[in-house]
């Protein structure tokens, strides 16, 4: 029983390292040119602090991520892992709000600051940012799932007690 948890603890962890790795390929290789008159510009992630904050936010959690799968499972460092699960959890909520917000200016503008939207002018670079915000929102949802399955799991007496 105790070995069949512990293999569905390692796929979680594996789900959700693919899922930040995923969302950092997918922003950081986001880019398209496209001119208007004869004025061209080229949109990229690295235009945008918020983007910049998700791809490093994300980057970060995936070494993290990685990091976890070294560690024996007899370890007392898994309670230092249920710290470090708040912390990125929370790192990851924050990148994937202020991207979100941008990525909603892009898409819809703002009438009040006189933003226009730039998705009409470069929907591969849109379509990209939303492939990497999608994998990033599953990332987060995963690792609150593993957060509450750490809690569980160092604060449960009866699994103190087997260990």
């Amino acid at each position: 029983m105790a070995k069949t948890r512990w293999i569905c603890h390692l796929l979680v962890r594996f789900l959700a390292f693919a899922a930040t790795l995923s969302a950092v390929i997918v922003m950081a290789t986001s880019h398209e040119r496209a001119g208007f008159l004869a004025i061209s510009f080229e949109a990229k992630y690295t235009n945008t602090p918020a983007f910049k904050y998700f791809v490093i936010a994300n980057s970060v959690v995936t070494v993290y991520g990685f990091l976890v799968f070294f560690l024996p499972a007899e370890s007392l460092l898994w309670r230092l892992v249920v710290a470090m699960d708040l912390v990125f959890t929370m790192l990851l909520i924050s990148s994937i709000s202020a991207a979100l917000t941008i990525a909603e200016v892009g898409k819809k503008g703002n009438s009040y600051a006189a933003w226009l939207p730039i998705c009409d002018s470069v929907p591969k670079f849109c379509d990209q940012v939303t492939g990497a915000l999608i994998a990033g929102f599953i990332a987060v949802i995963v690792y609150m799932i593993l957060l509450l399955h750490s809690i569980h799991s160092v604060l449960d007496p009866l699994l103190l007690r087997k260990t």
